[in-house]
């Protein structure tokens, strides 16, 4: 591939994160005083100045990883699959910040995650079959969303 074309995939990539991001975090943003901030959250709910800088880092990472799989060929059939699964988990992503914070419906979010943990990993797997690297920068996501997930089920049960 070109490096013209890598660049372009590139963008393409982060913009697609970004804009991800960008709609997420209106959501957060619009429930975060008026609700949030008066449930029964987990005593390990960290405090909110982590959430920003902890998804800014793993979007960046996942941009990167999706490039990294993009770049090697988008006529490849495992390339096409494994972002067709990165594009699925990326809708889900953002269905949890609409479904919490948009809608206030911590139980459909629980489900939404739980989903979600599912299809990121298989997104790593699949990830893997096209580029070893790509799948390891995923592993922080699936990491903090099967945190996240921990987070969201205590809020349901104590709420």
């Amino acid at each position: 591939m070109s490096r013209l074309g890598s660049g372009v995939l590139l963008a393409v990539s982060v913009a697609l994160v970004l804009t991800v991001a960008s709609l997420g975090g209106a959501a957060s943003a619009s429930g975060l005083r008026e609700w949030y901030d008066d449930l029964d959250k987990a005593p390990w709910n960290p405090p909110g100045w982590v959430f920003g800088p902890a998804w800014t880092a793993l979007y960046i990472l996942m941009a990167v990883a999706a490039w990294l799989v993009a770049r090697t060929g988008l006529d490849q059939r495992s390339v096409q699959v494994a972002l067709v699964l990165y594009l699925a988990q990326l809708a889900l992503n953002l269905g949890w910040s609409l479904l919490f914070f948009g809608v206030r419906s911590p139980g459909w979010a629980l489900v939404d995650i739980v989903v979600l943990d599912v299809l990121v990993a298989a997104t790593i797997v699949a990830f893997w079959r096209v580029d070893t690297t790509a799948a390891w920068l995923l592993v922080p996501y699936l990491a903090w969303i099967l945190f996240a997930t921990s987070l969201n089920a205590w809020i349901v049960l104590r709420n």
